[in-house]
């Protein structure tokens, strides 16, 4: 098969097209899916630059979503069959081989049927950042109608399944972008309050919006400094999520005076520390968010389809931060 093979770390030039022996299922339980798309996601990214988990040591296959066609089981599935579609978010972290392939071997239960209506390219675009956004709102933030949440770069990958997300949940929703085109895009998503970091004063824009009240929830997507300027803007008993690191010497008196919560998502946890029951989860949150997608209350955007071998100008588009939206590799 043809893989995209990360050879040692560094710049996306690590990234070669190889010919690969093609995985065989090796336990009873597995199915053999010959994959049609892969998403590309920022931890892809990192994982070039920084390093594999596990321990783990390259040649490896990067891509943790992945879309395509079970073409094979083992003896014991019961779930699937050959021909049946499917989608997942497996792989690609340094264990397991990863999606930027033409075929891949997974345990039946980390797979689910592909959603009606829902399209190769956005099936593979939509697994991480669904479950990313679905845990950091509604599962660490406890996001309820009628409140306020702020969510930074709501244009990105995660950023505009979660204000999707929090409007269904009957939110109203403020979120930060850094340009016209991506204000007009998170406009069509449902955005309520639309602040333009680069324009606008941050802290003013939220207490206007608010009525100096400040938000219930922030979901940051961002970094440290966009963590601690968050802080100053919730409301008293408010949550914080975050995905990333929010650094050192983080002064936390105005979370402890201000009664705020402080939470963490990393949707890759259950696959690191083999948590059955946390992937369980995260497999009842793609069928439900599969549902979404095929009833129209939920859409990814796909802002650009490439070829396998595009692999190392993908993370490069990722690196910059200038897409709308997500990428996504065709691998059949």
């Amino acid at each position: 098969m043809k893989a995209v093979v990360m050879t040692e770390t560094g710049s996306p030039a690590v990234l070669e097209t190889r010919e690969m022996p093609e995985p065989e299922i090796e336990r009873p339980t597995q199915i053999k899916v010959r994959l049609q798309t892969a998403g590309i996601n920022p931890i892809d990214t990192k994982l070039r630059q920084r390093g594999l988990f596990y321990g783990a040591t390259p040649p490896a296959i990067l891509g943790c979503d992945g879309a395509g066609e079970v073409v094979a089981t083992g003896e014991e599935v019961t779930r699937f069959q050959p021909g049946d579609k499917v989608w997942f978010c497996h792989g690609g972290l340094g264990r397991e081989q990863g999606n930027y392939a033409q075929y891949t071997v997974l345990e039946e239960n980390r797979a689910e049927f592909l959603p009606l209506r829902l399209s190769y390219p956005e099936a593979g675009a939509t697994p991480l950042a669904l479950i990313t956004a679905w845990e950091a709102l509604y599962d660490r933030g406890r996001l309820e109608e009628g409140q306020t949440v702020l969510i930074h770069a709501g244009a990105g990958g995660v950023g505009h399944i979660a204000i999707q997300l929090a409007k269904i949940r009957g939110a109203k929703v403020l979120t930060t972008v850094s340009d016209a085109g991506k204000a007009a895009f998170v406009a069509e998503l449902g955005a309520d309050v639309i602040i333009n970091y680069r324009e606008q004063a941050l802290d003013k824009a939220v207490m206007e919006a608010t009525g100096g009240k400040g938000v219930d929830l922030v979901f940051d997507t961002v970094g440290p400094d966009v963590f601690r300027q968050s802080l100053p803007l919730l409301a008293e008993y408010g949550t914080i999520v975050t995905i990333l690191d929010p650094g050192d010497a983080l002064d936390t008196a105005l979370a402890r005076n201000s009664n705020l919560s402080i939470a963490f998502t990393l949707m890759l946890t259950p696959a690191l520390k083999d948590l059955e029951d946390a992937l369980a989860h995260q497999g009842e949150i793609l069928r439900l968010g599969g549902e979404w997608l095929s009833e129209g209350k939920l859409k990814v955007k796909v802002s650009r389809i490439l070829e396998l071998e595009d692999a190392p100008a993908a993370h490069q588009l990722i690196e910059e931060g200038h897409t709308r939206g997500k990428l996504v590799l065709m691998t059949g």
